[in-house]
């Protein structure tokens, strides 16, 4: 059974940095395309960053030019930058694999609070 891992989250100071890493077990075959999520109180789920099989990146609006995705595919895991953290950035960080175009899996989310 396939199972992504989450680590790395907590409590961090406003201005702060924290690396999220999402490693898969379970499976011989390489997670070809990584997103992150995060959910905050009272909000919907939003994507955050993604990066494809290319390595061509994508960003949300609000993370651009603070956080950084990337990938270790010898590792098979997914890993969030996420740098110049403010209170807003406060929510569960959820990571998303797929395995080509048709198998999906989510971490089990891991907490990030920003204190100002």
């Amino acid at each position: 059974q396939v199972q992504l891992v989450e680590s790395g989250g907590g409590l961090v100071q406003a201005g702060g940095s924290l690396r999220l890493s999402c490693a898969a077990s379970g499976t011989t075959w390489r997670i070809d395309h990584w997103g992150w999520y995060r959910q905050a109180p009272g909000k919907q789920r939003e994507m955050v960053a993604s990066i494809v099989s290319g390595g061509t990146t994508n960003y949300a609006d609000s993370v651009k030019g603070r956080f950084s995705i990337s990938r270790d595919n010898a590792k098979n895991t997914g890993y969030l930058q996420m740098n110049s953290l403010t209170p807003e950035d406060t929510a569960i960080y959820y990571c998303n694999g797929q395995i080509g175009s048709i198998v999906s899996y989510w971490g089990q989310g891991t907490q990030v609070t920003v204190s100002s």
